[in-house]
């Protein structure tokens, strides 16, 4: 052959349209790995301090103690410790100040009912950050190397043609490395779809847990019964569903 073939020779045929899908693709390679690592390290930490919390939680001998020892010597550093805090803060401020404050009018349990999804909705936002980002890597990443492999396509057909050499060896070359964009298209998409799945199936389990702590919650606050607490285990799936359809 007249000249070599491979990624390097790619990258030197390429125009500035080329260049934008590599950066592009680039950009979306790195934010999805740089989310997968951090999100994933921190669930796993996030998930040994909450298994800790939960231990001492449900091992005190009431609520006052939960409140002064377990939430300030363990840093409320997870969801679950969270939670208890508002719940109890939101307990002892209602029976300092009683329905004087609007945000109390309803009752005292309508108010630690509000608290206690506020803290929820807060997680659910938290936990869900970053996976647009995968979701759209996951999505666009095979359309964008695509429309690159089309492009360096349509360029190699048109260097071909001025040149007047339109022989099998000639076409075959160019058209195999446009499509280099494809498989990096793939190579973007395919851990972010993963990942993506992934972290979903995580937080749908993880909010069942969080949901399950707060019913716990409600009834030590507001029952004063202290109930057996499914929060440490997974809720078999129609559970998970019914606490999913009352949000």
């Amino acid at each position: 052959m007249e000249q070599g073939l491979g990624y390097s020779n790619f990258l030197n045929q390429i125009d500035e349209v080329g260049i934008s899908v590599l950066v592009l693709l680039l950009s979306l390679s790195v934010a999805s790995w740089y989310l997968i690592l951090t999100k994933s390290i921190a669930n796993i930490l996030e998930g040994r301090r909450t298994e800790i919390f939960l231990k001492r939680f449900w091992n005190a001998d009431s609520l006052e103690e939960v409140s002064t020892f377990t939430l300030s010597n363990d840093s409320t550093n997870n969801a679950f410790a969270n939670l208890a805090q508002l719940a109890l803060g939101a307990a002892a401020d209602s029976k300092k100040h009683g329905l004087q404050k609007l945000e109390a009018a309803g009752g005292s349990s309508e108010f630690i009912t509000r608290v206690l999804r506020n803290g929820i909705d807060q997680e659910t936002t938290r936990v869900e950050h970053g996976l647009t980002i995968l979701a759209s890597a996951g999505s666009a990443a095979p359309y964008i190397g695509l429309f690159g492999t089309v492009w360096g396509i349509y360029h190699a057909l048109v260097q071909i043609g001025l040149s007047g050499q339109g022989t099998l060896d000639k076409v075959a070359g160019p058209v195999g490395e446009a499509l280099i964009m494809t498989a990096l298209g793939l190579a973007v998409a395919i851990p972010a779809v993963l990942a993506y799945n992934a972290f979903v199936r995580r937080n749908r389990i993880w909010l069942a847990r969080l949901d399950s702590f707060a019913h716990d919650l409600f009834a030590l606050i507001a029952v004063g019964a202290k109930t057996n607490s499914s929060a440490g285990e997974i809720r078999p799936p129609h559970v998970v569903s019914t606490i999913e359809g009352d949000k």
